[in-house]
């Protein structure tokens, strides 16, 4: 690894060269410059940040035995599709299981390189809809109502480090939970829901402002009129987190939550399993045989449901330019500044002086991103 030092790119937003000068994990200086750049098919921007990454490269984040060991790896790993920042995601588990696991992951938080990379955690379920299809792949026997006792005795084991929940609002008991996590700094987002219009109004309300994976852990069948997406795209209060690597929605659904919500109120996350970057076959996950295909497809063919993803988010950056017609800059933000704005992680997320110096140099070949290098805190992963 080494210090960068000195940059020269193209800037991802404005398409001019820049210099980009580091010192003491900060930029210290970022100017235009008209000097040439050697490679002109460079471009700098801020390292991606991911608020759902269930694990990667056989690393899964709700194994109640990870150890810090193995939760590095998957974070050097995870660094090298261009994220610097992401939110490990605990999904649905038992009591234990999910004391156990909030366990390891604060105390692998003890590694400075991991706690560089991850400033908190993201608790998906237990307390999401019970009803088959919205419940997706999470393990039926282990969903439960929202227990504020319970939620503390994560948090506590979590060494208070659980940043998101995600929390369906039709279950008994949400209401005064989602307000208990708002009074206590915790972002709540709505996902894995069948609620009515009503009933995610008034968790919004009640200070819920993301949706989680809109679109996806939703049954395949629904009523046309009444049914937990329009209420959530027509809340303006909502900002919505999209999983655009091609298999969790169609082109035309992104284009419309694009066209609805506008730029500034999308993120882009991966929704990436422990399978990402593994070979395509059979593998067991969560009780049940899924497939891994070659276009990286994970399907559940007991559940007829997809069971995560296994694309890193640069391919939803590369999608959501595809699908929309939007530019670098923005699809980038939504992958970066978008994302850094809600999780109130001021100091990333922008190529600004003072930020940290979490970068990615890449090109454009055709439609794909090709990552060439990756700084976190101006040292070269």
């Amino acid at each position: 690894m080494q210090d960068t030092g000195v940059i020269e790119a193209i800037h991802y937003e404005t398409n001019k060269p820049v210099r980009i000068e580091t010192g003491k994990r900060l930029i210290t200086l970022i100017s235009e410059t008209d000097e040439s750049i050697p490679n002109r098919g460079l471009y700098v921007a801020p390292g991606l940040i991911d608020n759902q990454i269930n694990g990667y490269k056989g690393v899964d984040f709700s194994d109640p035995q990870l150890d810090t060991g193995k939760i590095r790896t998957a974070v050097e790993a995870i660094r090298k599709e261009g994220v610097t920042t992401f939110f490990p995601t605990i999904i649905t588990g038992s009591h234990e299981s999910l004391l156990k696991t909030f366990r390891n992951l604060a105390e692998s938080l003890k590694d400075d390189e991991i706690r560089k990379s991850v400033p908190g955690f993201h608790l998906e379920g237990p307390y999401i809809s019970p009803v088959e299809g919205f419940y997706g792949c999470h393990p039926a026997e282990y969903i439960r109502k929202p227990s504020w006792m319970e939620f503390c005795e994560y948090q506590e084991a979590a060494r208070g480090n659980i940043r998101q929940v995600t929390i369906a609002p039709e279950v008994e008991g949400a209401m005064e939970f989602i307000r208990l996590c708002v009074l206590n700094n915790i972002i709540v987002a709505i996902g894995h829901t069948n609620a009515s219009a009503e009933q995610i109004n008034k968790a919004v309300d009640h200070g819920a402002r993301v949706s989680t994976h809109l679109g996806n852990g939703c049954a395949n069948l629904i009523d046309r009129h009444r049914n937990p997406l329009w209420p959530q795209l027509a809340n303006d209060l909502l900002k919505i987190s999209v999983i655009a690597d091609g298999h969790h929605l169609l082109p035309e659904e992104v284009k419309v939550f694009y066209k609805v919500k506008g730029p500034q109120n999308i993120i882009l996350t991966s929704d990436l399993t422990h399978l990402g970057g593994m070979t395509p076959g059979k593998y067991n996950f969560l009780g049940s045989e899924v497939v891994l295909t070659g276009e990286g497809l994970i399907k559940n063919p007991v559940l007829n449901c997809l069971a995560g993803a296994s694309l890193p988010l640069r391919t939803g950056v590369e999608n959501v330019m595809k699908f929309t017609g939007c530019n670098l800059g923005e699809a980038v933000n939504m992958a970066t500044s978008n994302v850094a704005r809600i999780y109130n992680l001021s100091d990333r997320g922008i190529l600004a002086t003072g930020k940290r110096a979490d970068l990615i140099l890449f090109e454009i070949n055709g439609n794909k991103i090709e990552i060439k290098n990756v700084f976190v805190g101006g040292t070269s992963t």
